[in-house]
């Protein structure tokens, strides 16, 4: 297990998103992949519980929005311990194929695990890579899908950019993120749990002392809400984007097609 110094994170979210947005670069990159690295055993777990179990309904109507085709290939990114990609798997028809990257290895390690034992190792291929510079040639994908993951990444409109530019004319981004509460209560009492309580929770089941489970609500904070994110997704050439709130916002699936 990586062992790595504490984050900065501060007690308070105003602070604590300040300290998450000055992190750029190869320097946030190198913390985020310590952090997951520590995690990655009980990662499902702790997802699990801090999300009450919510996060297997979210993703299950993630992957109903990834329309169902013949022989098709897809692309989940930031896919970890596999959840989404073995979701999509079957709406790729009978010779269909989807690639699972992650850039976090021991992540992708707990991923394989799952795709081994479900027997689905000629369909589902686990891949280290990075988000922001996809390594497949234009037009590949019927679809692309990612959970969880872009609020980690450096740089949106790059990555934004390389999804568009391997997705097939006419192929489908569906992002399942946290994103903001639509209701002033809710935003109160997430933030109460966020910043207090899940830390607590999760730093206690995974001993963590990487400071992960500070670092992930602080990201929350700074990550574009819905409008801001439907507006990158358009400014990236994306046709029409559309979303849908999940949990009065507190989690939002965005679709956007090329």
């Amino acid at each position: 297990m990586v062992r790595a110094e504490r984050s900065p994170i501060h007690d308070q979210p105003e602070e604590a998103a300040k300290a998450v947005s000055t992190w750029s670069g190869q320097a946030r990159e190198q913390a985020v992949q310590r952090m997951f690295t520590a995690i990655a055993g009980v990662y499902d777990l702790n997802n699990t519980l801090l999300s009450f179990g919510l996060h297997h309904h979210w993703k299950r109507l993630t992957a109903s929005y990834v329309p169902t085709v013949t022989n098709g290939r897809a692309l989940d990114i930031g896919a970890g311990t596999a959840d989404l990609a073995l979701l999509i798997e079957p709406k790729m028809g009978r010779e269909g194929h989807v690639i699972a990257s992650d850039l976090n290895h021991a992540m992708l390690a707990e991923g394989l695990r799952k795709v081994t034992g479900r027997g689905l190792r000629d369909r589902i291929t686990c891949l280290q890579a990075n988000a922001e510079q996809l390594g497949f040639p234009d037009e590949t994908f019927h679809a692309v899908t990612t959970g969880f993951c872009m609020r980690n990444v450096g740089n949106l409109t790059q990555a934004f950019t390389e999804i568009r530019r391997v997705l097939r004319p006419g192929g489908r981004f569906v992002c399942l993120e946290f994103s903001r509460p639509a209701y002033g209560w809710l935003r109160g009492l997430y933030d109460w749990y966020s910043f207090r309580l899940l830390p607590w929770i999760g730093t206690k089941v995974a001993r963590d002392r990487t400071g992960v489970y500070e670092y992930l609500p602080a990201s929350i904070r700074t990550f574009p809400d819905q409008e801001r994110l439907a507006t990158l997704l358009r400014e990236a050439g994306f046709s029409r984007v559309e979303y849908r709130n999940l949990t009065g916002g507190i989690v939002a699936i965005h679709v956007a097609t090329k």
